[in-house]
C-alpha cells in the first residue's frame, strides 16, 4: 500500500491538529473557516476521508468524535525533502534562503539549530542511526 498523500484541504487540516492538538470537527472548521465559508459536514467528510486514508485517528467523547494527527509535520517535511530535493538538506535550506530574505535575528536562531544539531552527533560522524544500530547490536 502506497504513502497517503494529503490534499490541500487535508494540509490546512493537519496543520491545525499540529498546531492546537486534538479537536472536534467543530474545533477545526471554527480555526479553517473562522467565517464559516465551508459547512460543518464539508470538513467532517474531509475528516473522514483521512481518517479513511490513515492521516488522522479519532476517539469518541459521547457523540462527538475527537481527531488526532496520525501523519507528523515531520513526515510532511521528509516526504517534501525527498521529493523535491532528492533528499538534500542543504539544498533545501539554500533554496529557502534564496526564496526568503532571512533577517540577523533568524540567521542567528538557525545557526543555533544547527549547532544544537551538531551536539546530537557523535564525534566519528555517526548520528542517532549508528547508535541506534550499535543498541542493536548490528554495528
Amino acid at each position: 500500500m502506497s504513502e497517503p498523500t494529503p490534499s490541500g484541504r487535508e494540509m490546512e487540516i493537519l496543520k491545525i491538529l499540529w498546531e492546537h492538538g486534538p479537536a472536534s470537527v467543530r474545533e477545526v472548521r471554527e480555526r479553517m473557516c473562522p467565517g464559516g465559508e465551508l459547512a460543518f459536514n464539508t470538513v467532517q467528510t474531509l475528516l473522514r476521508i483521512m481518517d479513511d486514508k490513515g492521516l488522522v485517528a479519532h476517539r469518541a467523547e459521547g457523540r462527538t468524535f475527537v481527531y488526532t494527527p496520525t501523519y507528523s509535520r515531520e513526515r510532511a517535511t521528509t516526504r517534501f525533502l525527498d521529493r523535491v530535493f532528492d533528499g538534500a538538506i542543504d539544498q533545501l535550506v539554500l533554496s529557502l534562503l534564496k526564496a526568503r530574505d532571512a533577517g540577523p535575528d533568524e540567521l542567528r536562531r538557525l545557526e543555533r539549530l544547527i549547532a544544537d544539531a551538531r551536539k546530537g552527533k557523535r564525534p566519528d560522524g555517526e548520528g542517532r542511526a549508528g547508535r541506534d544500530r550499535d543498541r542493536e547490536g548490528r554495528a
